[in-house]
Formats: C-alpha cells, structure tokens, sequence
C-alpha cells in the first residue's frame, strides 16, 4: 500500500565504524541522531571485557512497522529495537559472521544468514534466544521473504544458486542455479514477488531470476561494486535500482518480467561507494547510503536527480525506509555518537609514480583510492586498489608536506591484482599516500592471507590486514 511521506515514517542506515543506527527524519530530511549498539571502532571493543557490538551492519524491519531487526557482522549479535522509542528490546547471540537477514511475515522471528557456516539462525524476536538453524548451503549470504510469507530465499557467497526455504515447516525446498557468479553480496525480491535480483559484488554483476519459472533471465554487467538491488513503482512504470560501489552510481532500470531489463540511466551520487538502498512507501523517493561519504542521497524517482543528502553515521551499510514507525516529531532515546566526523578522500601515487586514477566510470588498469576518516582518537585510513600486480606485496606510506614518508601498512594483492578492503589505524599528518612494490608475496604470506581471511568467513572478498580483522567489506 502506498503510503505518503510524513513526519511519523523513519530512513535508518547501519553504521558499521560508528557501531550505530542512524535515524533520518524524511519529511524534512534531518538527522534527528543515531542509536549507539556499541563503542566507536577503535577503542574498547578491543579489550577482552568488550562485551557490546561491533559490526553494525544488516537491517531488516517487521510489517507492522513496530520493530527493527539489527545485525552485527563481527560480533555476530541481532538486536532487535523497538522503533517508537529506540530503545533495545532484546539481543541474541547468532551464528558466524552473520549478515543479513528478515522478519518473518508474523514477526514473531528473525532469520539471518550466517556466512561462515551453512545455516540460517531463527531467532525469537519477541523474546530474544535461537529458535533453531536450518542448513540451507555453505556460505548463505542473506535472507528476504515472498510478498505472502510463505517462502524464504537465501543466496550465497559460495555457490552460484538461490536456497529456497519454506517458512513454516523450515524445510528446503528446492535450489535455483545458474547464477552469474558464486559470490552474490546481496537480493531483493520485487514488490510483486515475480523476481530476485541478486548483486555479484566481485565481478560487477547481477543475477536476474524469474521466480516462477525459477531460471535466471539475464545476468547484467553493473559496473565494480555492485551491490544493493531495490525496487520502486512509480507512475512511468516499476523499475529496480542498484548501487555500483565503485563507480559512485546509481542504476536503474525498467523492469521486464521474464526478460532482459532495460537500463533507463545512471544516477551520480554525490559521495563515494553508495551502498545500502530503500525506497519511499509511494515510491517517489529513493535513498542510498554513501558508504566512504558517511551521507544518505535523496533521490526523486520521477526524475532520477539526487534532490538532497543527509549526513550520518560512519560507514553507512544497510539502509532501509520504514512508514509509520515512530510518533511525529519523536526523537527519543537518540545520541550523536558517529555524527559529524565525516571521511575525506586524498590522492595517491602508484609505484611507478604515476597518480592513482580513483575507480570512475571508464577507468582502466592500475587503480588506488584512499580514505581517512577520524576514529576514536585515531584516523583509519582505508585503501582500495585493483589492476596491480597479482599476489606481489605492496607497501603503503603516509606522504607528509615536505616530500618524507612514513609507513602505514604491508598489503598483498590477490590472484587479480586487487585488494578490494585495506585498513590501517594511525595519526595520519600526511597529505597523500604512496605505494611501492616489494616483489612477489611469498608461500608464507599468501597462506597467512588467506588463513586470515577464511578466519572470518569463506568466499571473503577482501583482502584484509592484521591491522584489522573487525571488518567485514563483502557486501
């Protein structure tokens, strides 16, 4: 049912640095504060007696509007919060490196997907505690429900196929393969329930799947970073949106059930790496998480422009538009924890010297970005490079004013030549950042990467340091 914008609907994002729940006011577009679920990375939550979240990082919303389900990927927590008065109803512990999950129709549970295994956890949403876990396949990556409830469908980064689920009995009931691609970040299902669309972060594709004749239709080239698929029907027709990372676009297209979807144009937002995406309940607005931004556009669907942007948490993940969940001009029970420390990005040089081109649509071999963005008395510098030299070990400097550097951090680059997720923790006084090659990685190193990364989860798309193991960049 179509419901207009008014002051008592909410637009939440998942803070995955900040460890909050920012909470957006659309009818007048303001931040109205943020729900702190744990302490800002890089502090406590270090310490053996950290007991909060870490991770903040799924959403999922009841149809009655009433509660929020919030997943922590690193602490592997779902929290549930009650909209009206943002306050935590219950937490529960879940299953390793759980993602993304939903409420079921009753809202009386809350599946979530948990990467490093092959189950889905049922937690009791009114009570808190694990119902029980259905084996559905290695690696599920997130669940979402069919418009009547009945069925659950789950999708993977390990296999390219769809598990689908029946709700009632927790029974698998049939897989969709052919997908294009094994690891699929994140899916939609369309308002009518005729299609799943499923993002293939890794190789800039999305999966598009006839639900009733259980095939895939076509499998789209989106673009680096593909992530987020949404839906929106307007007055010019339904059309689904899709966050591309890496060209800091919004896509959309016309949807043709049961053929090959048209693409209408591509959105510039106005930060870096969108990622999260939800629709307004009458479809006339769309809002995408920034998630190297720590912003939200607005976007007006009749015209495809970004109408406004809002400032958040940091690192916005998952995002979503809930009508009707809180009383009119409320802001209860909110802090300003991640708010107002905005990110910045700065130039880098590869090398050979040559500048670092920043992952822009038309953009061809060798790629460096890097942010920095302040962290509990520290920056965290976040670099993200592709086309470099395959498995060779690379060396990164802070480059001060007068032309002296300082070292950050050591980072091997996978069998593509990418590190998609890089991070280090420091004072950063430079005003650049360099790197230089140190040859070849070695036997030793290559199995300390991969062991570190299977440490969080199988089929991890990053390539992730020591200096940060809390960190999930694979949705």
């Amino acid at each position: 049912m179509s419901v207009p914008i008014s002051g008592r609907d909410r637009v939440y994002t998942a803070d995955q640095t900040s460890n909050t729940v920012t909470v957006i006011d659309p009818s007048t577009n303001k931040t109205l504060g943020t729900i702190a679920l744990g302490a800002q990375r890089l502090g406590a939550d270090l310490s053996p007696q950290y007991t909060d979240n870490v991770g903040v990082h799924g959403l999922a919303f009841s149809r009655d509007n009433k509660r929020l389900g919030v997943v922590s990927v690193t602490s592997n927590t779902v929290d549930i919060i009650d909209t009206a008065t943002n306050k935590v109803i219950n937490e529960t512990d879940v299953g390793r490196a759980s993602h993304e999950g939903t409420f079921t129709a009753d809202g009386k549970q809350f599946w979530v997907a948990d990467r490093g295994r092959d189950t889905v956890t049922v937690v009791d949403a009114v009570h808190g505690g694990v119902v029980t876990n259905i084996k559905v396949g290695d690696g599920p990556s997130k669940v979402v429900l069919s418009p009547d409830g009945r069925t659950a469908y789950v999708n993977h980064i390990s296999a390219p196929e769809v598990t689908v689920v029946d709700v009632r009995t927790h029974k698998v009931r049939y897989t969709i393969k052919g997908l294009g691609d094994t690891f699929s970040s994140d899916e939609s299902i369309s308002p009518d329930g005729r299609e799943l669309w499923a993002a293939h972060k890794r190789v800039g594709m999305t999966s598009v799947i006839d639900l009733k004749s259980r095939k895939v239709t076509a499998v789209l080239k989106t673009g680096p970073d593909t992530n987020h698929p949404n839906f929106a029907d307007t007055k010019n027709g339904s059309f689904a949106y899709l966050t591309v990372g890496g060209l800091d676009q919004t896509l959309v297209y016309r949807r043709k059930p049961g053929g090959t979807p048209e693409l209408v144009t591509r959105i510039h937002d106005t930060g870096h790496a969108p990622h999260g995406l939800w629709p307004s309940a009458d479809g006339t607005r769309m809002y995408v998480g920034m998630e190297k931004s720590d912003a939200v556009d607005v976007i007006d669907t009749a015209t495809n422009k970004v109408i406004d942007t809002v400032g958040v948490g940091q690192e916005p993940q998952a995002l979503v538009y809930v009508p009707n969940a809180a009383p009119a001009g409320s802001a209860a029970n909110l802090g300003r924890q991640g708010l107002g420390n905005a990110p910045r990005s700065v130039s880098t040089t590869l090398p050979d010297g040559t500048a670092g081109d920043t992952m822009r649509p038309g953009d061809k071999g060798r790629q460096l970005e890097a942010t920095v963005r302040p962290v509990s008395g520290l920056d965290m510098i976040q670099l993200q490079a592709r086309g470099l030299q395959p498995t060779t070990t690379y060396q990164a400097y802070a480059v001060q004013k007068d032309g002296s550097k300082i070292p950050l951090l050591s980072f091997t680059t996978d069998s593509a030549g990418n590190a998609p997720q890089v991070l280090a923790f420091a004072d950063f006084t430079g005003v650049s950042v360099s790197l230089s090659s140190e040859g070849k990685a070695t036997a030793q190193t290559l199995a300390r990467m991969s062991s570190a990364v299977a440490s969080m989860h199988p089929g991890s798309d990053s390539a992730v340091e020591a200096a940060d193991l809390l960190y999930c960049d694979c949705c």
